[in-house]
Parts: C-alpha cells; sequence; structure tokens
C-alpha cells in the first residue's frame, strides 16, 4: 500500500526549524500578541458569520446573552444577571446592569429585542435566522428586563442565546465584513486588511480589560506559520500545525504544545441521491475502506479519537453503545470493484490534502479509484451546496448544541430546495426528521438524550456520511502567551485573561 511512502514524506521534519538562526535572539517588545491562522477572515459581521475562523474572532469583539462554558460546552450567563422558565415557552431576563458596549454606552433591553428582531426578519438575511425564527415576541419590562416568549417550544434557547447583541440602532445595518460595529466583547476591531486583523483591549465589556492586543495573521504556508512561530514573530498558531510538525516544534525551550479533546468530527461526504451513493451498502463499503484508526495513529499523531458517531464519546446526547464500522478492505473491495472512477473534493490545506490522499488511497487499495481536487474553501462550500460534488471530507468544527445536527441532516434543510439549512448530502430520512423534530421540541435533557441516540443509530444503520475523527484541540504557544487554553470547541476566548 502506497500510504506509508507518502507517510514518510508528509513527517520529514522542517529541516529549518532546526537552525538556530531561525530562533529569536532578543527580547520581544511587541505589546500585541500575534494568532497566525491558515485563512482569511470572509466578514467580522457576527450577524453574518458562520465559518469557524470568522466565529472565532467575532465572538472576541461581541458577546452574547449565554456564553458557553469552556469545557462542558453548556450556556452559561454571559449579558445575564438572571433568567427563569415562567413555562416552556416564556423565559424572562434580567441584564446585568453593569455591562457596556465599547462606546460607553449601557446595555439595555431594547438592545436585545431589536437584536433578535433584527436576526429574525428574512430581509437582512441573516444565516443566523433559523435560531430566533421560533421567538414569538420580545417585550421589554424595564432598562434591564425582558420577556421572550416563543411561538412553540424550544429545547435550545439558552444556547440559541450565545448569539452576540449589537446596539438597537446598529442591529439592522446592512452588512459590516470590517466589524464597524459597538461589541461588548473584550476587544474592538482596531483595522483591517489583507491578512491581518488588529484588536485592541476594549475600555467597556463583559470582560475586565485584557492586557494585550490581539493581531489575528493569515500564512496559508504550514510551514511559515511553524517559522513564525520559532522565530517568536508569532505567539499562538491554534489548530495551525499539523500533527507532522508538532514534534519539531515540542523539541523548543520556547514553545510548548497544548491540547484537550475537541468537539468537533471529521466526515466524508457522499451524494446520497446520486449513483452510486443512493445505495447504502456502497456508503457502508466506503466505510470500511478507511483505516482510520491508522489515520489516527499516524498522520494525526494519535491526537484525536476514531469516531463511532457524530457527536465524541463524552457529549452528553452522544450514544455510548456504537462503534465504528470495522475496517473490512476484503467486504469494501467485493462492493466497490468495477465502480467509476470517482473524484473527492477537500481544501487546500496541506493538512487536509495529505489525508484526503490517504483516503483516496485505500479506498483504491479496496478497489475504487479516487482522484483528489483541492479546492479553497468558499469554493469548496459552494460546490457542496450546489451538490456538484461526489464526495468530500468536511469538519463540523463546533458541536456545541446537537441541534446542529437538524441544520446538516433534517429532510427540510436541503440546500437549493426553497429551504434554509446545509443538508449537502441530500439525506431525506422521514426517520431522521421525525427524532431531530422531537429532540427540539423540550428542553428536558432526558428525552432529548434518548431522540439523539435513535438518530445516531438511524445515521449507523443508513451511513449518509462517514464519521472519520474527532480531532484534540492543539495549539502552539510561544512563550509570551504560557498559559492559553483552547475550549473544547477551538475558540480562543482565554487568550483575553492573557
Amino acid at each position: 500500500m502506497r500510504f506509508f511512502n507518502l507517510r514518510l514524506l508528509y513527517l520529514i521534519p522542517l529541516a529549518a526549524a532546526l537552525l538556530p538562526s531561525c530562533r529569536p535572539g532578543h527580547e520581544h517588545t511587541r505589546s500585541s500578541l500575534e494568532i497566525v491562522v491558515a485563512t482569511e477572515t470572509a466578514t467580522l459581521d457576527p450577524r453574518f458569520s458562520t465559518r469557524a475562523l470568522d466565529i472565532k474572532v467575532t465572538r472576541l469583539v461581541h458577546a452574547g446573552l449565554m456564553g458557553l462554558d469552556p469545557t462542558t460546552l453548556l450556556p452559561v450567563p454571559l449579558l445575564l444577571r438572571s433568567h427563569r422558565f415562567v413555562n416552556d415557552t416564556t423565559l424572562e431576563l434580567e441584564l446585568r446592569p453593569e455591562a457596556h458596549f465599547h462606546s460607553g454606552r449601557p446595555l439595555s433591553a431594547l438592545d436585545v429585542c431589536a437584536t433578535l428582531g433584527a436576526l429574525a426578519d428574512p430581509a437582512l438575511k441573516s444565516p443566523h435566522r433559523t435560531l430566533v425564527r421560533a421567538i414569538g415576541s420580545c417585550s421589554v419590562l424595564g432598562d434591564h428586563a425582558l420577556r421572550i416568549a416563543l411561538a412553540e417550544p424550544r429545547a435550545t434557547l439558552l444556547s440559541d442565546l450565545e448569539l452576540p447583541i449589537l446596539r438597537a440602532d446598529q442591529a439592522r445595518f446592512g452588512p459590516r465584513p470590517n466589524g464597524d460595529l459597538d461589541g461588548l466583547g473584550p476587544f474592538r476591531v482596531a483595522s483591517v486588511k489583507p491578512g491581518e486583523v488588529l484588536l485592541e483591549p476594549a475600555e467597556n465589556g463583559v470582560m475586565p480589560r485584557p492586557a494585550r492586543g490581539v493581531v489575528v495573521r493569515t500564512v496559508r504556508d504550514e510551514n511559515a506559520r511553524a517559522l513564525r512561530l520559532l522565530a517568536g514573530e508569532a505567539d499562538i498558531a491554534p489548530n495551525a500545525i499539523s500533527p507532522g510538525l508538532l514534534p519539531a516544534l515540542e523539541r523548543e525551550s520556547s514553545l510548548s504544545v497544548v491540547t484537550r479533546a475537541g468537539a468537533n468530527v471529521t466526515y466524508l461526504l457522499m451524494q446520497n441521491d446520486r449513483a452510486p451513493f443512493d445505495r447504502a451498502e456502497i456508503r457502508h463499503a466506503i466505510a470500511r475502506a478507511i483505516d482510520r484508526a491508522l489515520i489516527v495513529r499516524t498522520l494525526l499523531g494519535g491526537r484525536a479519537r476514531v469516531a463511532s458517531s457524530l457527536l465524541p464519546p463524552d457529549h452528553w446526547a452522544a450514544e455510548p453503545e456504537l462503534q465504528p464500522e470495522p475496517f473490512d478492505p476484503e467486504a469494501a473491495r467485493a462492493v466497490l470493484t468495477g465502480l467509476p472512477r470517482l473524484t473527492l473534493l477537500t481544501s487546500t490545506d496541506r493538512a487536509r490534502v495529505v489525508l484526503a490522499r490517504v483516503i483516496a488511497q485505500m479506498l483504491g487499495d479496496a478497489g475504487l479509484e479516487v482522484e483528489v481536487e483541492a479546492l479553497d474553501l468558499g469554493v469548496l462550500l459552494e460546490r457542496l451546496d450546489a451538490g456538484d460534488y461526489s464526495m468530500a471530507t468536511l469538519q463540523l468544527p463546533e458541536l456545541t448544541e446537537p441541534n446542529v445536527l437538524a441544520w446538516f441532516f433534517h429532510p427540510d434543510r436541503i440546500p437549493g430546495e426553497g429551504t434554509e439549512g446545509k443538508n449537502r448530502v441530500r439525506y431525506r430520512s422521514a426517520e431522521a426528521r421525525r427524532w431531530l423534530d422531537a429532540a427540539s421540541r423540550t428542553r428536558d435533557p432526558a428525552p432529548r438524550r434518548e431522540a439523539y441516540r435513535h438518530f445516531a443509530q438511524l445515521l449507523q444503520r443508513d451511513m449518509p456520511v462517514v464519521p472519520l475523527w474527532h480531532e484534540d484541540q492543539i495549539a502552539v504557544v510561544g512563550e509570551r502567551a504560557r498559559g492559553f487554553e483552547l475550549s473544547a470547541e477551538g475558540r480562543w476566548l482565554d487568550v483575553a485573561s492573557l
């Protein structure tokens, strides 16, 4: 199998990383911490941010009524002093009276209702409209008190209220991709240039004023990102260095590697309503042809867990009894041999391309010839939304609230069919509709957990996608950023406390 030759090439140490000339020779005097990433931000407007990088940056600038616990990812009060459910469809909230926007303007209940109303308005075309569409009304009860009444029960209301709150007079502004909106987070946007976002400490905000500003710098080449770390130019590389380069960086006394189990999943998409993937036996054979344990152990350096389902095993809604589809290339070959050559889409990130090529080789060893095509992430997502693909690899980077699975697998969420959603695999199961709808109707965790367990069992039976692995959250950290930790979903809020 050709995989091992490719692996040796991939794991060649970064020679420049071992050269003394690349190491810092003097004390750094920069005031801002540099976070180095692989891609550009698409928008810094929290009303329109959906990509993982955009959400990470906007959550440094803006804040919602609720935040997420960095370990459990359960909703916790952020801008709220208190909240209580009057009944299943009515929630009363009291804001923290000391909360102020960056401009110094105090947060009011009117701001909250205006933001929720704007996000729900079809005219704004916010992708977050689905999160607030269940809200029937938002009533101001006082400067810092309000009531939210739902048109129908919604289990995820508290998690949905993690959406950032804007000033009432800005909530209906047209898109502001440069982020020139008043925020409530620990930073404010100072400038945006190609490949660089500069965030300054905010004088007002829900958290104490950070000691340093932050530069989010785009460096597309992985070797260049590693060299910036070694030279002391970059301070944090969050999930931006592949496992093959980590050992070389770990040997540097000026750098440390911090990890934690991640609330994410990397998975293989297949067009469920197009041959050959309109047959479940083909989809199962694809799963059996991929040695996920070997990939996790080698290319991912053991810094991941083989996935048995979409939710990570320690998630509260995960089905603990499920086992990964077994690696069985002989059984896969009996099904896949003779199928026409197919294309596997992936992003242009070097590590993702290598992983996709290894998957393609494994499928080839099982009788299915596969060609890898690497695309810019934006182009890749457009192709997936349009249904212009056979197979693709993708990651759900933030599996915080399991209701997000409805966005990707509910039969009423197929792109281009008059609905909002990202059911890109065209999975049209009525049974999936029943379990996902049941999970969204109640706040009681017991029946929600039961519904998601049935949904996970259904996905294992139908195999509309192949869950591959849950990657650890990994950050390479320089001396000036010692103590930085990623949250379980990979966000960066901890940088505000350094």
